[in-house]
């Protein structure tokens, strides 16, 4: 019960407010509160405990009540099309103000708040160091957000006061220089964080998952945007050693859909994911006390954000081939069954048993519904649905309400793990056999691949025909596999997308399958948003890539206020 008191009732904890306006001039040029500046309030452990747990508000999972979490809603992406509406770019045009830029800084300031207010406290030294710790990964994490939207951004290290004119209204940090900074932040609390069992909590192998998913973001920023292979190499190495430091810990459950069907509720005995050996931070949620609505919004009766035709074949076949290799019937339609479905159970027959546990054996789309055994009838703007997020002994009484969904949510596990370091490896020049053995094969065994011939040779002798990135068979499928195991989690797609230097491959003219669907060929109903054979998700409407969407714009609101900050290009 304390765990999700911790996670999902932040709102309604006690203790001193450290967020200002909502604009970084603001946020920062306000003079610290007298409850602050009392050099007591840093004394008690509890007082700065109340301040660090503001940072699990950052861990949104599944969302909170009727909100929107990280997993399924991030639909800017080639593996999804929006749910009732087409998912453009998240902006088209500079804005006034943005919480993407005023919300991290809040958290920076929060941080600095509790790095100075710490530095000359009389606690024991074990709680200082691990509270320090704790406030520099979350220091660190804020900035990561910020520079990969912004790119370069102002870098702030301590609170400031009104007379902090060089800080306040100086110039924008080179993005290399931050992130140095943020590597900085995350080795000392790798290094520092208090080990602890829970797997609600913040902990020193949590650190250790993010720094992986940090630096491989890095290095491939600094391979493919700003060709600098020294740079990419450190950052990769830096990758591995988060990563390889505790994957040992977090073996492979050979049950895929544990990690997001897993419920806390009496009627199903409380099969949270405490217990799954793969889970290394988890978002907790239980019936009646804490919920989500990801099962109603992924199986709604009045649209589901479907997966698209380029995400179902990303898919290899059983033998772990693609369509222009494999030896198995690679057709895409699926056989009518009576007058009113459309079954693509032949298709998810002879794949990557990872597909058929995202997306449920029967077609749907306005005109034709269909219902799972605990949902009403669905249409989906693909004709692919989502069953990811459905456990079907969960009630439809729960699953079809907005706010009374109660599936824990993974934040780091150990498949998320696996699938960085392989990148890491293959990016650097460095994977070998043994590596595929051992994080690679129990993701294939897990999704009813053969890993027979499975090694580093095989890999790279497949030349997938539609290997569209610009990279050597090996990457194209170390990336297929980190597409394919991680789809629909966490908005991971659509930043890999932008690291790997590939966001044009969401153009909707040049690339019509990111908007495509199922093939309806066989359908015993006509379907009216298709494209030839294939339902089309665009709503009618067309995503035009721009160089300029790989940086988010500067807020002109901050601009106006401070002269020395400048936009990015094309904006």
């Amino acid at each position: 019960m304390k765990s999700i008191y911790i996670i999902g009732a932040l709102a309604a904890m006690t203790g001193m407010s450290l967020a200002g306006c909502s604009d970084f001039l603001n946020d920062n040029r306000y003079p610290l509160s007298s409850q602050a500046v009392n050099a007591e309030f840093w004394n008690n452990p509890q007082n700065v405990q109340n301040q660090i747990n503001y940072f699990y508000e950052d861990y949104s999972g599944y969302g909170n009540g009727s909100g929107g979490g990280t997993f399924y809603w991030s639909w800017l992406s080639d593996d999804q099309c929006g749910r009732t509406a087409f998912n453009d770019w998240t902006y088209k045009t500079a804005q006034p103000a943005m919480s993407a830029w005023n919300a991290p800084y809040i958290e920076i300031r929060r941080a600095n708040l509790i790095i100075q207010g710490l530095e000359n406290s009389t606690m024991d030294e074990a709680s200082r160091i691990n509270f320090l710790a704790l406030a520099r990964l979350h220091r660190g994490r804020s900035y990561y957000d910020l520079v990969r939207r912004f790119g370069d951004v102002p870098l702030v290290t301590k609170p400031l006061s009104p007379d902090s004119e060089a800080e306040l209204y100086g110039p924008r940090t080179p993005r290399n220089e931050v992130m140095d900074f943020v590597l900085d932040d995350l080795d000392y609390a790798c290094a520092n964080i208090a080990d602890v069992s829970g797997k609600t909590i913040l902990s020193r192998d949590m650190a250790h998952a993010f720094k992986l998913e940090v630096c491989l973001y890095e290095g491939s920023y600094a391979k493919y945007h700003l060709k600098d292979a020294v740079r990419a190499t450190k950052f990769f190495n830096e990758a591995i050693k988060a990563g390889e430091a505790i994957a040992e810990k977090y073996p492979i459950n050979p049950e895929y859909l544990s990690l997001y069907q897993s419920a806390r509720t009496e009627g199903l005995g409380y099969k949270g994911l405490e217990a799954n050996p793969e889970i290394i931070m988890f978002k907790p949620y239980q019936e009646g006390v804490f919920m989500n609505s990801i099962s109603d919004y992924s199986n709604a009766s009045d649209g589901v954000a479907g997966i698209t035709r380029d995400a179902f074949e990303a898919f290899v076949f059983k033998d772990g081939l693609p369509a222009c290799k494999t030896s198995y019937d690679t057709t895409d339609k699926g056989v009518a069954v009576g007058d009113n479905a459309l079954s693509i159970q032949n298709l998810l027959d002879v794949r990557d048993g990872r597909l058929g546990f995202i997306t449920y054996p029967n077609v749907f789309f306005q005109g034709l519904s269909w219902a799972a055994s605990n949902t009403t009838g669905m249409w989906s703007s693909t004709g692919y649905g989502v069953r990811k997020f459905n456990n079907p002994e969960v009630p439809a009484t729960v699953v079809n309400e907005i706010g009374k969904n109660y599936l824990c949510a993974p934040l780091f596990w150990g498949a998320r793990l696996y699938v960085g370091i392989l990148e890491a490896k293959a990016e650097n020049g460095s994977l070998s056999d043994t590596d595929i053995a051992t994080y690679m094969k129990p993701l294939w065994d897990r999704a009813g691949i053969d890993t027979s011939k499975l090694n580093k040779a095989f890999l790279e002798g497949i030349n997938d025909t539609a290997n569209n990135m610009g990279v050597s068979s090996l990457i194209w499928e170390i990336r297929r596999l980190r597409r394919c195991e991680l789809m629909l989690d966490d908005g991971i797609r659509y930043w890999d997308l932008v690291r790997w230097h590939q966001l044009d491959l969401l153009d909707t003219g040049k690339h019509p399958n990111v908007i495509l669907g199922a093939n309806i060929a066989n359908s015993p109903v006509p379907c009216t948003v298709a494209t030839g054979d294939y339902v089309n998700g665009s709503f009618g409407q067309t995503r035009t890539f721009d160089n300029k969407y790989y940086l988010y714009p500067i807020p002109t609101g901050q601009i106006e206020l401070n002269s020395s900050l400048t936009q990015n290009p094309g904006w």
